[in-house]
């Protein structure tokens, strides 16, 4: 396994992701981080946390359960209910690939009035079969179908690996 972010490198990357939403989002009436269940979840955490050292925003989080390994049969909720109206949703995830996961992350959001919804990854793989690009992304990687990105957030240190 190759590391390709360490501990230090990440929590830069989530500050300066959390400044970007804070500078693209100034104006909204709230921001709701989404976190797609495993590290997407704990991502979210960090970066909300990371928001509110620097933001006056009022800000809230749930997770998007749903099961990765069968995705199209799985039925994906939410772990709480909340009022989305007029506030910006930002979808989190640790790894976006070919955005299949996050496709099918956006459905409970698709019949509530929310102002805007966006999406911050920590790293783009860029293989993308639909048609959705990250508006928050930590580390671009281009890497190969068999190569595989394992993101650690779990514990300190915090790790991105290639394998």
């Amino acid at each position: 396994m190759n590391e390709v972010l360490n501990h230090a490198q990440i929590q830069k990357k989530i500050t300066r992701m959390a400044y970007e939403i804070y500078e693209r989002n100034l104006r909204s009436h709230g921001v709701v981080f989404a976190g797609v269940s495993g590290m997407g979840k704990i991502l979210a955490a960090l970066l909300a946390k990371e928001l509110s050292k620097i933001s006056p925003l009022q800000m809230e989080d749930l997770e998007i359960i749903l099961d990765k390994k069968d995705i199209a049969t799985d039925k994906v909720k939410l772990s709480k209910s909340i009022n989305l109206a007029g506030k910006t949703v930002v979808l989190v995830d640790d790894v976006l690939n070919t955005g299949k996961t996050i496709a099918y992350a956006l459905q409970p959001f698709l019949d509530s009035d929310v102002e805007k919804i966006e999406l911050a990854v920590l790293v783009n793989r860029s293989h993308g079969k639909y048609p959705l690009k990250p508006d928050y992304t930590g580390y671009e990687l281009s890497t190969t179908l068999n190569e595989h990105i394992v993101v650690d957030l779990s514990q300190d240190p915090y790790s991105v690996h290639l394998q």
